[in-house]
């Protein structure tokens, strides 16, 4: 692709790396939008890595020790900071090859076949029992996603932006904040980076809002991705749908299934195999690792797996997996060693490491959540419901309605705090919390124009 060599060859020459804007400086005929394309490719492709976000991020030859511009050894090209066991050096020897040194591979049906949930372990017992100690949270035994609800905002912010990152998207987190909170699209971005950060935020809303009914199943998986996919796909119709042709997979040698009954198939293997896994750690790394492996959809399937690898531990009451600054090149390694080898130990030094880091930032947040309010977490569904109907209903008089909701489903002696109670979540309403009550902001709008005075 024209232009891709030259700033490949730009980023090799900096021992000291080069932001974006810098590589612009030194190409002034590529345009600002089609070098952040180019880069994301080359980030994808494991040609290239980065360290920073924002203005501040800088890309690196991929093998460049910091700060020396010397040559790096296969595993030195993985950052340093994730700790790797013998097994994992191994897989990234081999994928640090170049493409035409690995042997080409299709997909291995053994790989599925050889599973069977609860007997066979990707995550030892010692591992999971860390993990567990590690995504502890004081909801455990609580309803199914009442963890996840109680620090949705931030969630929906960390994940949307994180997963987005990986797949090149060069928002900011702050950037992400704005967008999510405020509805601001960041200057000077594509628009495709708007609507994948958007999609993401739909998608984890769905998963949260829908805990008690979302499994493992075509469902929940089809309406996550077409969530993740919506106007991303050249093909509409490819949103939410088995893939109906071959895909090829960048820098890769794997060639996946091609036909769509044998995708069919395998994915109703996976699904059931993934619904009777017991631990909940176990089951969001199986799908971390099968569901990217199988490739059932046209695009978007590794974002599709690192959401729906959440679902087990939103349900659990755990910590999320959030993937705060897990590098694109560690991702896309730990991938391709599942591609091209079927051997998880990679993804698996990641996903531990990627989960502690997600750990320290949530339960620091977990220090600051006050405690439950027993009546708001009583009363939390009827609560959402009513001001759901205030809200859809504007023509009504809002305390009136929230009256007769009180008289209608809750017991005389708890009606004055209920009613009070509502009255103040309904003052304290604004957009940053509409979807915990399933509203779109056009209602909102309207319903604040009905009683602006």
């Amino acid at each position: 692709m024209p232009y891709t060599t030259d700033l490949l060859s730009s980023i090799q020459a900096s021992p000291h790396g080069l932001t974006l804007a810098e590589l612009l400086t030194e190409h002034p005929g590529v345009a600002r939008r089609t070098a952040q394309r180019l880069v994301a490719k080359l980030l994808e492709s494991g040609q290239i890595y980065a360290l920073g976000e924002g203005r501040a991020r800088r890309y690196f030859g991929a093998g460049t020790t910091l700060g020396t511009g010397a040559a790096a050894s296969p595993t030195d090209v993985f950052p340093p900071f994730i700790p790797l066991s013998a097994d994992s050096q191994d897989i990234l020897a081999y994928i640090n090859q170049p493409a035409p040194a690995r042997k080409p591979v299709g997909y291995q049906h053994e790989f599925l076949d050889a599973y069977q949930p609860n007997a066979t372990w990707y995550l030892s017992q010692s591992l999971r029992r860390q993990l567990h100690k590690m995504g502890r949270t004081t909801d455990f035994g609580a309803p199914a996603g009442t963890y996840s609800r109680a620090i949705l905002n931030r969630l929906l912010i960390d994940l949307s932006w994180a997963s987005s990152h990986l797949e090149g998207n060069t928002y900011s987190r702050l950037d992400t904040l704005e967008l999510i909170e405020h509805g601001k699209a960041a200057q000077g971005k594509a628009a495709l980076e708007t609507q994948m950060i958007l999609n993401h935020k739909r998608a984890i809303e769905l998963l949260v809002e829908n805990i008690d009914s979302a499994q493992f199943n075509r469902y929940t998986l089809m309406n996550l991705h077409s969530a993740l996919a919506e106007n991303l796909l050249p093909n509409p119709t490819d949103e939410g749908r088995i893939r109906q042709h071959a895909v090829d997979i960048g820098q890769s040698v794997y060639r996946p299934l091609s036909a769509p009954q044998q995708i069919d198939n395998a994915l109703d293997a996976l699904l059931s195999k993934a619904n009777q896994i017991g631990d909940p750690f176990e089951q969001s790394f199986f799908m971390m690792v099968h569901l990217p492996y199988l490739q059932p959809f046209a695009d978007i399937n590794k974002r599709t797996a690192r959401l729906a690898s959440n679902l087990p531990l939103f349900r659990a009451n755990l910590c999320p997996l959030t993937f705060l600054d897990v590098p694109e090149q560690a991702y896309s390694r730990a991938t391709l060693g599942v591609y091209e080898m079927t051997r998880v130990e990679l993804l698996r030094d990641l996903y531990v490491w990627a989960y502690e880091r997600s750990t320290q930032e949530y339960l620091a947040i977990q220090q600051n959540l006050a405690e439950p309010d027993p009546l708001r977490l009583t009363w939390r569904d009827l609560i959402r419901q009513t001001l759901r109907e205030v809200i859809t209903q504007p023509e009504r008089d809002p305390l009136s309605s929230i009256q007769r909701c009180v008289a209608e489903h809750v017991p005389a002696g708890e009606q004055p705090a209920v009613q009070a109670l509502m009255v103040e979540e309904l003052r304290r309403l604004h957009e940053g919390v509409l979807a915990r009550y399933g509203l779109r902001p056009s209602e909102y709008a309207a319903w604040k124009a009905q009683h602006r005075h």
